[in-house]
């Protein structure tokens, strides 16, 4: 933590539906727990394997993930997120057999953590990344991340995350909402190879434009967002099972904050507000998610074994089935990434008043 105190950013919270006093009791309970759930798995879980935090300077973006066998992803993983401005990765290796770790210990701006602790008892890992975001994360904008997401916004290849945050600040705007949006070949998954380092749009650049559903939930007032390819190609005799799409992962962090449900929602419900994607006032990115590269179909029947992944793995049998049956999920309504202009086109993303 830094040496001054902070208090969390007021924000606003307009668009959020009221609860009862009970209900928002109960929510204080629930961060107040998470909060030290999150502090118990950091220090019972996780071993440093190369802990740099004393370089991380006042003001610095930090980008905080929980990660397994990703060594393919991760050189261009963190040229992304260098480029983009983030100064420090905060970085947990779950089980990894592959050579991830040795390739982020070799990071001067990485600090490692290894464990061998379950990912699904870890609440998926966000327990691990509550404990760090509590420890190092206070008073920077933290941004939380798995690694097949690469955060883009509008003017994010001219306007670094600096600006972006700066101009949040300015705003009293204490977080950044997102929607996932699913890329994918033309051809059949798993038959296009990727190669270290290299960019995922050159292998995957469709995506679903316009089968997207969105509701605001009552109680922590997140937008549930729905669609996309694995909706239509997975889900699609119950949709309601389908991913849920929507995030919150850049959020200027304060300790008493805690993420609820991976980066789709937290506490306190007030930062949710922010989770607006649908073209409107708000300012608000896309994680262009990359699971479907080439790996997807090995990952699929590994993790099919593992059950890891959901928390009732018997209900995602079927899903893993078809993605290791590698299936073409392009369509002739499919719509390819032309940079971030043609996707605020379509209303998946807005400039709001950062013009």
């Amino acid at each position: 933590m830094t040496g001054r105190r902070i208090l969390p950013p007021a924000g606003r919270s307009g668009g959020l539906p009221s609860v009862s006093p009970a209900v928002a009791l109960r929510l204080r309970g629930r961060r107040q727990y998470l909060i030290l759930r999150g502090q118990r798995r950091r220090l019972r879980d996780l071993t440093p394997l190369a802990d740099r935090t004393g370089t991380i300077a006042r003001g610095a973006i930090l980008l905080f993930a929980t990660l397994r066998n990703e060594e393919n992803r991760l050189p261009w993983f963190l040229e992304h997120y260098r480029r983009l401005g983030v100064a420090h990765f905060l970085i947990v290796a779950n089980n990894c057999t592959d050579g991830s770790e040795a390739l982020l210990k070799d990071q001067p701006d990485v600090s490692l953590w290894r464990t061998t602790a379950s990912y699904k008892a870890s609440r998926f890992g966000m327990d691990w990344m509550n404990g760090l975001l509590a420890r190092y994360g206070h008073g920077h904008w933290c941004l939380t991340v798995d690694a097949d997401e690469l955060l883009i916004y509008p003017h994010w290849e001219s306007r670094p995350l600096p600006a972006l945050t700066d101009w949040l600040d300015d705003h009293a705007i204490p977080a950044l909402g997102t929607m996932m949006l699913d890329l994918y070949p033309r051809g059949p998954l798993g038959a296009e190879p990727s190669a270290p380092g290299q960019d995922p749009l050159e292998t995957i650049p469709w995506f679903d434009s316009g089968n997207y559903t969105r509701q605001r939930q009552k109680n922590l007032g997140n937008l549930w967002i729905q669609g996309g390819p694995r909706a239509r190609a997975f889900f699609s005799t119950d949709p309601r099972r389908a991913p849920t799409l929507g995030k919150v992962p850049l959020v200027r962090w304060h300790w008493r904050y805690a993420y609820v449900s991976s980066t789709h929602t937290l506490l306190p419900r007030r930062l949710n507000d922010r989770a607006e994607t649908e073209g409107g006032e708000d300012l608000c990115g896309l994680l262009l998610h990359t699971k479907f590269l080439s790996t997807i179909v090995e990952k699929s029947r590994e993790e099919a074994t593992r059950g890891e992944h959901f928390e009732n793995s018997s209900l995602y049998n079927e899903y893993y089935a078809a993605l290791s049956a590698a299936p073409q999920l392009w369509t002739e309504q499919s719509k390819r990434y032309q940079g971030w202009r043609g996707l605020e086109a379509l209303g998946l993303m807005s400039r709001g008043g950062w013009l």
